[in-house]
C-alpha cells in the first residue's frame, strides 16, 4: 500500500520532467504527505490535451457520492479490482494521473525480531530518479456548489525487493509509460498494472514519520 510518501522536488523540476503547460501552484515542499492533504498531481488537460500540475486531496470522492463525509474515501486502489469495483472504473477509464514522489513510506509487519514494533523504511528509486505514481482522480460537487477534486494511488503486488515489508506497493509508471497511462495515446492502460522492475533501494527510518506533524528532511535519515 502506499500510505506516506516525500515530496520535495520543486515545480521547475516537476514542469521540466512532464514537460508541464499552464500555471504551477504554489505548495510547500513535503517530507510526510498524509492522507487528506493537497498533493502535486499530473493530469491531462481535457480541451487543451496536454499535461497541467494541480494541487488535489489524496482520498478519493467519486463524483457519484451524494456525501462526501459518508462516503469512504481511499488513498489506495487495487490494480486487480479496478474495472470492475464502482469506486474506481469510471475513473480508471477517464479520469488517470501521475503522482510524483521523490520517496515513500513502508511499515514493516511485525515480527519477534523487531520486538513486535513496525519499523518504517524509507524507499526511493536507486537511480535517484523520482518515482512516479500511477493514479485516479475525480472531480466531486456538492448540493451548494462546493467542489473536490481528489485522487488516489493504484497499488499492485509487491516486488520481490520490498515484498518482505509489505505485499503491495505503489503503480510506479516509467516516462514511457506516461503517454499511455494520461490518455494521450490510444491503448490499454491495464497493461501498465504490474509490479514495478525499476531498481529499488530501501532503508530503515525512524519512527518520528508515524506522526503527521513532523516533516523535514530528517525523517529520510537513515535509522
Amino acid at each position: 500500500m502506499c500510505g506516506r510518501y516525500a515530496a520535495f522536488l520543486p515545480g521547475d523540476a516537476l514542469a521540466a520532467l512532464f514537460q508541464l503547460a499552464g500555471p504551477l501552484p504554489n505548495w510547500a515542499p513535503t517530507w510526510n504527505m498524509a492522507p487528506t492533504r493537497s498533493a502535486p498531481v499530473v493530469r491531462l488537460h481535457p480541451t487543451a490535451r496536454d499535461r497541467r500540475l494541480d494541487l488535489l486531496r489524496w482520498g478519493l470522492v467519486p463524483h457519484w457520492a451524494t456525501d462526501a463525509k459518508a462516503t469512504r474515501q481511499p488513498i489506495n486502489a487495487r490494480a486487480e479490482t479496478l474495472t470492475a469495483s464502482p469506486m474506481f472504473r469510471d475513473a480508471f477509464a477517464r479520469r488517470r494521473c501521475l503522482v510524483p514522489a521523490d520517496a515513500f513510506y513502508e511499515w514493516e509487519t511485525p515480527s519477534p525480531a523487531t520486538g513486535g514494533a513496525k519499523q518504517p523504511w524509507a524507499i526511493a528509486r536507486a537511480d535517484g530518479a523520482p518515482l512516479v505514481f500511477g493514479g485516479l482522480w475525480e472531480g466531486w460537487r456538492s448540493s451548494d456548489g462546493e467542489i473536490v477534486r481528489s485522487f488516489t494511488v493504484v497499488t499492485t503486488p509487491a516486488c520481490p525487493a520490498l515484498r518482505p515489508l509489505h505485499e503491495r506497493m505503489p503503480l510506479i509508471l516509467e516516462p514511457p509509460d506516461w503517454p499511455l497511462w494520461l490518455g494521450e495515446l490510444a491503448g490499454n492502460p491495464a497493461l501498465l498494472l504490474q509490479p514495478s522492475t525499476a531498481d529499488i533501494r530501501r532503508w530503515p527510518v525512524t519512527t518520528a514519520v508515524n506522526n503527521v506533524r513532523n516533516d523535514s528532511a530528517a525523517l529520510l535519515e537513515p535509522a
